[in-house]
């Protein structure tokens, strides 16, 4: 699945991966610059906790982003399939700058939001120019193969991950989230494997990566980010290895960007701070 084209001129909005337990007191130096790419007083965002089993879950980022400076926050809350077709809900995707994915059980969000109007209406209108940011599930779900599960350590193993289609914003990464705290380079390793056109990102907490219409991202908050290039890979015993066997990946490139990098995707081209193509 490819992002939804741009029409009549129009860039497409901010794509925002975030790497899950963000700050949400304090400097919450991601959510504040995501607010602020939005409109800052002039935003006005609306918030989809379906991955959250917690009740209040788009309440708090009500109030979050309200405290930032938000305008307006509203949260969608999408428990069912049938909900997701909800006119109010549309008309609130609608009017949004942004809108945020919260964190939880990823196959919730593409179970539930899989195909429907809402999920068309989110790639639409970030082809429109709306900023789409998500957290931890939110962020995994981003990309057009999602990660839905998979066996933690550094090693790649042959079953070591599942996938499951996301929404497509971007067709050139693959997502994984919670990276380092979760010890999640094998399954990373392994889901690249399966096709090695995509470059697999993973993002570390309080960490995230603001994709560009010009598809260049700057790294932001705390942690770092883990960029896998497969484009020289040589061999791969991906399609031979047996259940729970080590894989063997030579010639893969690995980057660790941390706050101020750059990473063209296009050109697949890391940049230090004050050195961006952005």
């Amino acid at each position: 699945m490819s992002p939804s084209p741009e029409k009549n001129g129009t860039k497409r909005g901010y794509v925002i991966p975030i790497g899950g337990a963000e700050e949400r007191t304090g400097s919450m130096t991601v959510l504040r610059k995501f607010v602020k790419l939005c409109g800052g007083r002039k935003a006005r965002i609306a918030i989809i906790p379906t991955a959250s089993s917690l009740s209040d879950t788009g309440e708090k980022y009500i109030e979050i982003f309200k405290k930032i400076g938000a305008s307006d926050a509203v949260s969608l809350t999408i428990n069912e399939r049938v909900e997701a077709g909800r006119q109010d809900y549309l008309d609130a995707l609608e009017r949004a700058d942004g809108i945020f994915i919260t964190g939880g059980n990823q196959l919730r969000l593409s179970t539930i939001l899989g195909g429907t109007r809402v999920a068309q209406t989110i790639r639409r209108r970030n082809a429109a120019g709306v900023h789409v940011a998500g957290t931890s599930a939110g962020a995994a779900i981003m990309a057009e193969h999602m990660i839905a599960g998979g066996l933690t350590g550094t090693i790649p193993l042959a079953n070591g991950v599942n996938l499951a289609p996301g929404l497509g914003l971007t067709n050139s990464l693959l997502i994984d989230q919670h990276f380092i705290q979760r010890d999640r380079l094998g399954r990373l390793l392994t889901a690249i494997s399966y096709n090695p056109f995509m470059m697999g990102v993973g993002i570390d907490e309080d960490t995230a990566i603001f994709i560009s219409p010009g598809q260049v991202f700057e790294v932001v908050g705390s942690g770092a980010v883990t960029v896998i290039d497969p484009i020289d890979l040589s061999y791969s015993s991906m399609s031979r290895a047996s259940k729970k066997e080590a894989l063997s990946l030579l010639d893969l490139k690995l980057h660790i960007l941390s706050k101020g990098c750059h990473f063209d995707i296009h050109e697949r081209k890391p940049y230090p701070p004050g050195k961006s193509r952005l």
